[in-house]
């Protein structure tokens, strides 16, 4: 089977229903069950950049991503599988081991970390040197940022509406950890041009506003120049006060949040991404007094961090 024909199998991630939240329904589509290399968002992501390098006859890729980064665990292992070379630059200042990085390690991906202001420069100086020894590397931005990443959620969406056809049913929320942005981007993009009127909302698991937010629309802008301003602004729900210590930081409400979905529901969370996430949900639901609703949580991956977190949670 081809790589195109794989990738057209693995995508259609199961919804399913995990009872009450605050006496709403609650759903969730798992990406991080997309069947390669632990899944998630970045996962979908990645097949498309990989679409691409495949057809540009690209012989190495660079890209930037923390050792937290599930997006630079994706492509490295994309890139072992073609057997070409995978750069990965990254911030000192989040640069500890974990089982992400551990598998980047594995697929043999070259890491170079630098402080986080010189990040820029090393990239463009790593694209020179490539391009000078022969190379023709292809940059995949963090996180998978760009109209590739929105069109892979633009999909995403799509595949949402057919889950609501099938079941009967229309999903009132749709609850997500919010990053780089393209996730969030291409569902409200998927929602414009739907014309649905439902509450897509981002949850920040790092970036405050306005940065956080013009950063999604600006994705839209870009990947959809003919959208409404006022749509876009009506549309575009990016909420930063569930961010907790920052980026790939945990605390115990967000271990208890990893503890109880595992105990309750069999599905493992990270506190960086998804728990992090998931927790921010239950308090909007909680703070706006939403009852009664269809709410759907799009699980985007980040298995291996689980088992960072696990070894913090106190099981007792």
């Amino acid at each position: 089977m081809s790589i195109e024909k794989r990738v057209q199998v693995m995508i259609n991630t199961p919804t399913i229903y995990l009872g009450k939240e605050f006496n709403n329904n609650l759903y969730m589509k798992r990406e991080d069950m997309i069947p390669y290399s632990f899944g998630g968002n970045k996962a979908r992501k990645g097949f498309l950049f990989f679409e691409e390098i495949d057809k540009g006859n690209y012989d190495c890729v660079v890209t930037y991503g923390s050792s937290h980064s599930n997006h630079c665990r994706i492509i490295a292992n994309l890139a072992a599988e073609r057997r070409i070379p995978c750069i990965i630059i990254g911030p000192q200042e989040v640069s500890d081991e974990t089982y992400n990085s551990k598998l980047m390690k594995l697929f043999g991906a070259q890491i170079l970390t630098v402080p986080v202001n010189l990040v820029h420069d090393t990239i463009a100086n790593k694209m020179d040197e490539l391009r000078n020894n022969g190379k023709n590397p292809y940059f995949i931005p963090g996180g998978g940022h760009g109209n590739i990443g929105t069109e892979a959620y633009f999909q995403c969406y799509e595949e949402i509406k057919k889950y609501e056809e099938i079941n009967k049913i229309f999903f009132d929320y749709i609850f997500f950890a919010s990053g780089t942005g393209t996730t969030h981007a291409g569902l409200v993009c998927g929602q414009i041009k739907n014309n649905d009127e439902r509450k897509i909302v981002g949850i920040s698991i790092a970036r405050k506003n306005p940065r956080g937010r013009n950063v999604v629309l600006d994705s839209i802008r870009e990947y959809m120049p003919e959208v409404d301003e006022r749509e876009l602004q009506e549309r575009t729900i990016f909420l930063d006060q569930y961010i907790g210590d920052g980026y790939g930081k945990e605390n115990v409400e967000i271990e208890n949040t990893i503890k109880e979905c595992m105990l309750r529901y069999g599905i493992p969370m990270d506190s960086t991404y998804t728990a992090k996430a998931f927790l921010g949900m239950k308090k909007y639901l909680q703070k706006e007094v939403i009852h009664g609703k269809n709410v759907l949580f799009i699980h985007t991956g980040g298995t291996p961090l689980f088992f960072d977190d696990f070894c913090k949670v106190e099981l007792n």
